[in-house]
């Protein structure tokens, strides 16, 4: 279970404040990815709070409103659009959006926890955590918001374009997105510099 230990060791070294960065939406062939921010109060325990992917969907929207409605929390969330993935591709456009939560933050922290692998070039102090999202409440936090927020714009995407199943599965690549795709095309929310996509358009 994720607990405030890594941000405790930060705050023992020195730094103020510390926030967990995690993202959403990094395979997926369609939608943009998503990134939040979160800072929690130096108190904070939760027994349910964890790594979004080990939630159910009932769960994590329930956190969801929780987290953002807490007033003692802070969090900011962005978008990066499927443009900017198809122009720099999704690892920079995922740090990309890393980089604009933590400077969006409001006070700035200090350091950062980022789940995964360090962001090149970020503007502070950060420590990446393989799996972070398991080990850290501020990762975990932000991956309930990152992950909520690109599903509600998937669902939303999915009405706008009927007939691929985002609603569904999201914009991830499995067998019935596969099988939409090849039968109808990719609509604008594809990403064009993924294979599967790109591909397909040359065999157009």
């Amino acid at each position: 279970m994720p607990s405030l230990a890594h941000e405790k060791l930060l705050i023992d070294c020195g730094y103020r404040s510390v926030a967990g960065i995690d993202e959403a939406g990094r395979g997926p062939l369609a939608g943009p990815v998503s990134v939040a921010a979160v800072i929690l109060p130096p108190d904070f325990e939760h027994p349910v709070l964890n790594d979004s992917k080990k939630l159910t969907e009932k769960q994590r929207n329930l956190l969801y409103e929780e987290i953002i409605s807490n007033p003692h929390i802070r969090w900011h969330a962005e978008m990066v659009s499927v443009e900017e993935i198809d122009r720099v591709n999704i690892l920079q456009a995922t740090w990309i959006g890393m980089r604009k939560c933590a400077l969006a933050l409001n006070p700035k922290p200090d350091a950062v926890l980022i789940d995964g692998k360090p962001v090149r070039d970020f503007p502070l102090h950060q420590v990446a955590l393989v799996k972070g999202d398991s080990l850290s409440y501020s990762i975990a936090a932000a991956s309930i918001i990152a992950k909520v927020q690109r599903d509600r714009l998937m669902i939303d995407l999915a009405r706008q374009h009927p007939g691929y199943g985002f609603e569904i599965h999201k914009g991830y690549p499995t067998p019935k997105h596969l099988e939409a795709l090849r039968r109808l095309g990719p609509c604008p929310a594809h990403r064009r510099s993924f294979g599967p996509v790109s591909q397909l358009e040359l065999a157009l």
